[in-house]
């Protein structure tokens, strides 16, 4: 057992808020974001495909503050409750198009890189509807998720109801 104390704002119930306990670091991972937002729209995917990847990948990871976070930003986006609410489902659905399929596939692909059939059934996928700087995106703005939703999950940051 350690003797070393602990800074209130960055624990809470038994969890380190690692986001506050190394700021620079955190820091880091936000710049990676800003960065990442930017070479997604340089690469032309539009803000509500990057909030259904951000999504499908926090469902994929059960991080709850991310789902809370990202969907309203898909909603802000001009996203639909209809393709939030079936975005877990979305290959089930007619309402996603082949580009946005295949970079939710890639999305899932990168948070699951284990499953090889997988990653190459995504990548083919992908390669046939999307440009090298969409494939580089989608799997950057991936990337970034799966970080933050570790942050979060790791941290067990809360989801509050809005206040009235």
């Amino acid at each position: 057992m350690s003797d070393r104390s602990s800074n209130s704002d960055s624990v809470r119930d038994g969890r380190v808020y690692v986001d506050k306990q190394s700021p620079k670091a955190y820091h880091a991972l936000v710049q990676t974001s800003e960065a990442v937002r930017d070479t997604a729209a340089d690469a032309g995917l539009d803000r509500v495909l990057v909030e259904l990847i951000n999504l499908r990948v926090s469902q994929l990871n059960g991080c709850a503050y991310c789902l809370d976070v990202h969907t309203r930003a898909a909603l802000r986006a001009g996203a639909t409750t209809q393709r939030l609410g079936t975005l877990a489902a979305w290959r089930d659905t007619e309402l996603f198009t082949e580009r946005e399929r295949a970079a939710l596939a890639l999305a899932e692909a990168t948070t699951h890189p284990a499953d090889a059939t997988a990653q190459e059934d995504a990548y083919a996928a992908a390669r046939a509807s999307l440009t090298e700087d969409e494939i580089s995106a989608v799997i950057w703005v991936a990337i970034t998720i799966n970080a933050f939703n570790r942050v979060s999950v790791l941290s067990r940051h809360p989801v509050r109801a809005p206040k009235a």
